[in-house]
């Protein structure tokens, strides 16, 4: 792939703790992804926006507020209103696994609870992304 992949990488909601969202975007960036970082307390409606304006690849969300039965929906819904359901959305952060199929079935592709690894978040997004 000549391109590089285009990662989102979003904080959504009131959560204030972003260490985890520093490292998954130095992560992605390390090995070789465009990465852009919306930085914290953003509403889905920024995200999508910030992912429709820079026509991203990827939408990383990092949710550890336990807000994600809420955020990851909204932010689902207004994707599908953008038509951006070619967009990678995957979700990092303490997600309980009663809500991990909850989230898939909104369309989310994939959930990352603590302790997943950078290199097989990274390898997911490569296997996974739908370039044109």
């Amino acid at each position: 792939m000549n391109e590089k992949i285009r990662v989102l990488v979003a904080k959504p909601g009131l959560d204030g703790h972003d260490r985890g969202a520093k490292v998954i975007a130095r992560a992605f960036r390390d090995a070789g992804f465009e990465v852009i970082y919306t930085g914290l307390r953003q509403t889905p409606e920024q995200v999508v926006h910030a992912a429709l304006q820079e026509d991203v690849d990827v939408v990383g969300i990092s949710v550890l507020s336990g807000a994600h039965m809420t955020l990851c929906p909204r932010i689902m819904e207004l994707m599908k209103k953008e038509s951006l359901d070619d967009v990678l959305v995957v979700v990092g952060g303490i997600i309980p696994d009663q809500d991990i199929s909850k989230l898939k079935d909104l369309g989310v592709s994939e959930i990352f609870q603590p302790g997943a690894s950078t290199e097989d978040i990274i390898n997911y997004i490569r296997a996974n992304v739908r370039k044109n």
